[in-house]
C-alpha cells in the first residue's frame, strides 16, 4: 500500500494542456478585451480629415477663403515649359510624361492643381471631394469612405468604390514597388460595402499619422477603361484613361504642345470645392528647348503666364517695351509657401558635424549678405526655418505644450533653445567677401571643438 502511495506521488503530470489552455485563454480573453475597446471608441463623422486639430472650414462652408466665388468663367491660360515629352501617363516610371497630365484625375480627398495642396490657405487638412463624407474611430484603424452618387468619369461612367478598390490595386501592383511594399503592410484589407461606400482597414502598431490622407488621395481610374483596353499603369503611353476631373486632354501635339479643355458637363461644377476654381475654357502648355527660347517666346506673346526662377533675369531682363508699357505685368505674389530649399544641411550622423561649434563655425564663414547683394541681386533672405513665412514657423521663445513637449527630451535640446528665439547666429557685412570679424569667431569655435 505504501508503495502504491509512493508511486502515486512521484507520477509525473503532462501540464502541457493544462498550460495550452491557460494560454489560449490568455489570448481570447485579450482579443475580447482589445474588441471591446475597439467597439467603444467613438466614431467620427466628418466632411474632412485633420490629423492635427479641427477643420478650418465647417461642413457648410460654401467656397473657400481666397478664392472668388463669382470668377468669370472662359478664355485660356498659356504657360510656358522647358523640356519633352512621350506619354500622357504621369504615372509611369516610363518615359516622360506631359505637363499636367495628372490634372484630369480626382481623389477622395481633394488635390489641387497638379496634386498640390487644396485648399491652399490651410496646412494638414483635406476636404471631401469624390467622398461626400468620411467615417473613423478615434483610434484610426479604420476608416470609411461615403462617395457621392453623382461623381462621374468623363465618358459618363460613374465614379464608383470598385473603381477606388481597382486603383488602390493598381497603384499597389503596378506602382513604385516602394510604395506597394510599404502600403501592403500598411492596409492589409480594403471592402467595398456598396457601390458608393469604401472601407479600408489599418495594420496595428504602425503610425496612424499619413494613413487616411494616404488611401484619401488615392486617383480614381477607370476600372472598366483598364480592363477593357488591356492597358496598364506602368507603361509609357499616350493613350488617355478618362478622369472624374474638370480638365480633359484636347490636343496633344508631342514635343511642341499640349491643350487641355474644360469639360462641358463636369459633374462638380456647383460643389463648394470648386467654387470660383477651374476658371479657364483651355489651358495651353507650350514646349521649348531652353530657357532662352522660352523667354524669348514670351516677350514675342506666344504665351501668356511666365513665373521667374532666375534672380538675375528677374532683376535685369524684364525692362522690354511691353513691360514698360504695362501690356505685361511683372509682380510678387506672396502665396503663404515656404520659399524653395537652398543651403547648407548637416549630416548630424559625422562625428565632426554632431559638434555645434563645428556647424556654427561653417554658419558664420559663409556671408550671406554679399552673396546676396552681389550674386543674387537682393532679391533672398536668409532662412531660419525648415517652415519659413508659414503659420508652421517657430516665433519667440516655446510656451506651452510646445515647451512641456521639448523639456521632456533633457540632455537632447539645449537651453538656447528652450530660453532664447530661433534666429541665425550672425550678420554679415555686404561690402565685401570675407568678414574678418565672423572668421577670427569661427576660427575660435574650430578651435575649442
Amino acid at each position: 500500500m505504501s508503495q502504491s502511495r509512493m508511486n502515486a506521488k512521484s507520477k509525473s503530470v503532462d501540464l502541457r494542456p493544462i498550460l495550452l489552455s491557460i494560454g489560449a485563454l490568455a489570448l481570447i480573453t485579450v482579443s475580447l478585451f482589445a474588441s471591446t475597446l475597439r467597439a467603444q471608441e467613438k466614431t467620427i463623422v466628418s466632411h474632412g480629415y485633420s490629423f492635427y486639430g479641427n477643420l478650418d472650414y465647417p461642413a457648410d462652408y460654401t467656397h473657400f477663403n481666397y478664392v472668388n466665388p463669382d470668377a468669370p468663367k472662359g478664355g485660356e491660360i498659356s504657360i510656358g515649359t522647358v523640356g519633352t515629352f512621350d506619354s500622357m501617363n504621369p504615372y509611369s516610371r516610363k518615359g516622360r510624361s506631359g505637363a499636367l497630365a495628372s490634372v484630369m484625375y480626382e481623389s477622395l480627398l481633394g488635390e489641387g492643381v497638379n496634386q498640390t495642396p487644396a485648399p491652399a490657405d490651410v496646412y494638414s487638412q483635406a476636404y471631401g471631394l469624390l467622398a461626400e463624407s468620411l467615417e473613423y474611430d478615434e483610434g484610426r484603424n479604420w476608416v470609411i469612405f461615403n462617395m457621392r452618387p453623382e461623381a462621374k468619369f468623363s465618358d459618363g461612367t460613374p465614379v464608383t468604390a470598385h473603381d477606388i478598390k481597382f486603383s488602390h490595386n493598381l497603384l499597389l501592383d503596378e506602382g513604385l514597388k516602394s510604395y506597394g511594399d510599404a502600403v501592403r503592410k500598411m492596409i492589409p484589407k480594403v471592402e467595398i460595402l456598396n457601390d458608393h461606400k469604401i472601407k479600408f482597414y489599418f495594420a496595428e502598431d504602425i503610425s496612424r499619422r499619413s494613413l487616411i490622407e494616404l488611401v484619401g488621395g488615392i486617383p480614381a481610374w477607370s476600372k472598366k477603361w483598364y480592363e477593357e483596353t488591356g492597358l496598364g499603369l506602368n507603361e509609357s503611353r499616350m493613350e488617355v484613361s478618362p478622369g472624374s476631373g474638370a480638365y480633359m486632354v484636347e490636343t496633344v501635339d508631342v514635343n511642341r504642345r499640349l491643350v487641355y479643355k474644360r469639360n462641358p458637363d463636369y459633374w462638380g461644377n456647383d460643389l463648394p470645392f470648386n467654387k470660383g476654381r477651374n476658371n479657364f475654357d483651355s489651358i495651353r502648355i507650350e514646349y521649348f528647348g531652353d530657357d532662352t527660347a522660352a523667354f524669348e517666346a514670351f516677350k514675342a506673346g506666344e504665351y501668356t503666364f511666365r513665373q521667374g526662377r532666375n534672380s538675375k533675369k528677374w532683376a535685369t531682363a524684364y525692362e522690354f517695351e511691353k513691360v514698360q508699357n504695362g501690356q505685361i505685368v511683372k509682380k510678387s505674389l506672396p502665396n503663404g509657401s515656404p520659399p524653395s530649399p537652398s543651403g547648407f544641411v548637416f549630416n548630424l550622423g559625422s562625428e565632426v558635424l554632431k559638434d555645434s561649434r563645428v556647424r556654427h563655425a561653417i554658419a558664420l564663414a559663409y556671408n550671406f549678405e554679399w552673396t546676396n547683394e552681389s550674386l543674387q541681386h537682393g532679391l533672398f533672405k536668409q532662412r531660419a526655418s525648415f517652415t519659413q513665412d508659414t503659420p508652421l514657423m517657430a516665433r519667440g521663445v516655446p510656451e506651452g505644450k510646445e515647451l512641456e513637449i521639448l523639456q521632456s527630451l533633457g540632455d537632447l535640446v539645449p537651453d538656447e533653445i528652450l530660453n532664447e528665439p530661433i534666429k541665425m547666429p550672425h550678420t554679415s557685412r555686404a561690402d565685401r567677401l570675407l568678414d574678418r570679424r565672423n572668421i577670427r569667431a569661427a576660427s575660435k569655435l574650430l578651435d575649442e571643438a
